[in-house]
């Protein structure tokens, strides 16, 4: 795997007892101990990820919130200094480039959170889009970023800092927060359904955070987690994966995200989804779970009455709960909770059900 991205924890993995795959042209952990048992530790106590290959993309000038609201899908106008929003960025057609966090730093000045194998992608359209007087910086190999997620992260985190967590409230973040004598961008956010913190810095800093978290953390039983517990994570609290449950080919309505759709707003693709939303969608994400014996995977066909009427995006056996799930993108018809469906596995027609989700939806004191 000499060919691939490594970001700046590489080093760090091994102590750990890190095991890495390619993942998108990046060389990271799948896991550390099991993924039952980080994930399981993130539900209960707390995991710290290396999410350091995701990229960060500045956006400033006098028109850069002109500018990203032709871009992206929600109201730009809406965030206010210090918070940050989910969007969609997306082609003429409605299907998505890719789907991003906005962080506004000031005054027309932006952070944009991207996905790490759409860094390039996402560049190269965000320039050929460009309009106005403003400035867009590819700044990823500048930064490291690193998520501690889990119930107990706010005290774990709060350890090594005087600044009062507790005042970062959900998709809200600081920037200039000294934690453990480094100077980060502080985001309550994350990708696994947890409360957590994001935290964005210069590579040597977020190395040194690594090793002092997870040893602040050690006797809470927080644990170092990889990409294996953040997808079942994520999917559990039904968390689209771009290249799964959003594509060029899958729209944002279609795949669950439409409060993120700001139709009121002139952006790239708005025309598109309008169309959509007034003819009605055609087909949509559910969720499925299996009443024989196998697991839904990826690309898996589902059939009603022998004929095909959609395909699951993500699947797996829950964690947490030990059924066998997937979400899947159905006819709309189908789509119905309590419909019966069959899924092809191994050349098989397996029954299974439409079912309620979010299957995890944490409890918030």
């Amino acid at each position: 795997m000499s060919d691939l991205k490594r970001t700046p924890l590489f080093d760090s993995y091994s102590k750990y007892g890190g095991k890495t795959i390619d993942f998108g042209g990046w060389e990271l952990p799948v896991q550390f101990s099991s993924i039952k048992e980080e994930h399981e530790a993130v539900r209960n106590r707390a995991g710290l990820f290396d999410v350091s290959h995701m990229g960060e993309i500045f956006v400033e000038g006098p028109d850069a919130s002109a500018y990203l609201q032709k871009l992206l899908s929600n109201d730009i106008s809406k965030i206010q200094i210090g918070s940050a929003q989910y969007n969609a960025m997306c082609y003429e057609t409605g299907g998505v480039v890719d789907d991003l966090l906005v962080y506004c730093l000031d005054d027309n000045r932006y952070l944009l959170c991207v996905n790490a194998a759409n860094i390039e992608k996402d560049y190269e359209w965000m320039l050929s889009q460009k309009s106005g007087d403003v400035d867009i910086i590819n700044k990823s190999d500048e930064y490291a970023q690193i998520a501690l997620q889990g119930p107990l992260a706010e005290e774990i985190l709060q350890t090594l800092t005087s600044e009062k967590l507790n005042d970062i409230k959900y998709f809200k973040f600081k920037d200039n927060v000294d934690i453990a004598g480094h100077n980060v961008l502080v985001s309550r956010s994350g990708y696994t359904g947890e409360d957590g913190f994001e935290i964005y810095g210069q590579p040597e800093a977020i190395i040194d955070l690594w090793d002092k978290i997870l040893e602040a953390g050690k006797e809470k039983g927080a644990v170092p987690a990889g990409l294996g517990a953040r997808d079942t994570l994520r999917f559990e609290a039904c968390l689209p994966l771009y290249g799964q449950e959003l594509s060029k080919d899958i729209t944002p309505l279609e795949a669950g995200i439409g409060f993120a759709v700001k139709l009121t707003t002139d952006f790239i693709g708005r025309e598109a989804l309008a169309v959509q939303k007034e003819e009605g969608l055609k087909r949509k994400l559910a969720g499925v779970e299996m009443i024989g014996k196998g697991i839904p995977r990826h690309g898996y066909k589902v059939f009603k009455d022998g004929r095909e009427i959609g395909e699951v995006t993500t699947g797996t056996q829950s964690p947490m709960t030990k059924r066998n799930i997937g979400l899947a993108l159905l006819e709309t018809s189908k789509a119905v909770i309590g419909t019966e469906v069959e899924i092809e596995i191994r050349g098989k027609l397996i029954p299974a059900v439409v079912v309620e989700t979010p299957f995890y939806k944490r409890v918030k004191n």
